[in-house]
């Protein structure tokens, strides 16, 4: 009989539910742990309200860039008082890109990097193959594949969804060095905003019809039940799609913008942390250590269908071999990513912009207007965290 229940809150795709879910009888046999699991969209995963679970759940799964408002607002416990400081080096130790650096906040630690994903490329390699298409490398190669794949009667997508639309503008400007909201200057300067615009409308003229309505899972499962669509430049990465079908993609960092820049995404992933409202915070802690363990996210996890936080996983050879390529394919891409801002707000200030920046896209709204109003507002949020001046 088990000696604690507790629940969970996941995010309802099998990358993060299956490996839940396939360890609860694990769990409960050997741990003495019932766990519970719930799902909720992705979009709340993205951009809701977390306040709307910590009460009913021990164990949320989340967005990193919901740390400030996390830690401010007294939503979850700092892990850092749970850790001890051979646990906290394993983490430093196993990190994939910015991934635990994500999850940490004035000093203190409010989620465990339990998944990890980055903005990359994709692609059909056996429809790129058939039809005599290279995979490009520069988004001017994307922009001429596009054209290529039409007289082909195929096509270029992207997830454009007003999310992820947003998500590869930041992209665009983060490869061009720009640090978005910690630099010295506004959040995104206009002539880089302005530069990755243009781009992004070049690309809207040769991608699939459907792209402003897709976001990645959306993409991704069209990809892989049709045959129309051969190459996406920007979508955040999923494991569940590289393997395991008859149509599978293949994974590779995002296209340069010019030159011999490097190309960055923008990292995603998930973290798990422990409610503040938790009646069983440190069993909880002691729970989510498990699924977040290098041998267990590099084992079952993997096995499951989960993409993991862990770097012991990413560098597997028996992971990547599973999953025909997608640890290698995609692990640079991960290490150069780009870390949103994790400032108290920033989850609101994002989807408003994504908002505006769509209207600038798909309705021709001012770009001007726009650049005017993301300074202003990102501003805003800067000046909220500066101590008050002495009188």
């Amino acid at each position: 009989m088990s000696d604690t229940t507790i629940s969970g809150i996941a995010w309802d795709h099998r990358r993060c539910w299956g490996p839940l879910d396939a360890d609860v009888a694990r769990a409960r046999a050997e741990d003495g742990i019932d766990i519970h699991w719930a799902r909720r969209s992705l979009y709340s995963f993205g951009e809701g309200d977390l306040r709307d679970f910590v009460d009913d759940h021990d164990l949320i799964i989340f967005d990193h860039p919901f740390v400030g408002d996390i830690a401010t607002q007294g939503l979850m416990l700092d892990l850092g008082t749970f850790l001890t400081p051979a646990e906290a080096t394993v983490f430093r130790q196993n990190t994939v890109g910015a991934s635990y650096r994500s999850y940490e906040f004035e000093g203190g630690v409010y989620g465990l990097p339990i998944d990890s994903a980055a903005t990359t490329s994709a692609w059909r390699a056996d429809l790129m193959e058939a039809a005599g298409l290279a995979v490009p490398d520069t988004l001017e190669d994307v922009i001429a594949l596009g054209r290529a794949a039409r007289e082909r009667d195929k096509w270029v997508a992207w997830a454009a969804k007003p999310t992820d639309l947003m998500c590869a503008y930041i992209a665009m400007i983060a490869s061009w060095g720009y640090d978005l909201g910690r630099e010295d200057g506004p959040f995104a300067p206009r002539d880089m905003s302005a530069a990755a615009l243009a781009r992004i409308m070049e690309l809207r003229e040769v991608i699939h019809p459907k792209s402003f309505v897709w976001n990645p899972i959306q993409l991704f499962d069209h990809m892989t039940s049709h045959d129309d669509v051969v190459f996406t430049p920007y979508a955040f990465n999923y494991i569940n799609y590289a393997y395991g079908g008859d149509r599978v993609l293949t994974f590779g960092p995002p296209p340069r913008l010019s030159g011999r820049i490097r190309p960055r995404g923008l990292l995603g992933g998930a973290g798990i942390g422990v409610s503040a409202r938790s009646a069983n915070p440190e069993a909880a802690f002691r729970y989510a250590m498990t699924l977040v363990s290098p041998e267990f996210q590099a084992g079952p996890y993997v096995a499951d269908g989960g993409q993991p936080g862990m770097r012991a996983a990413w560098v597997s050879p028996e992971c990547d071999k599973v999953t025909n390529g997608f640890f290698s394919n995609c692990l640079q891409a991960m290490d150069d990513a780009y870390l949103r801002p994790t400032l108290p707000g920033f989850v609101g200030f994002f989807h408003e912009a994504t908002l505006r920046l769509a209207a600038v896209v798909n309705e021709g709204a001012s770009h001007d207007a726009y650049v005017d109003w993301q300074t202003g507002a990102y501003d805003a949020l800067c000046a909220d965290r500066r101590p008050a001046a002495a009188e």
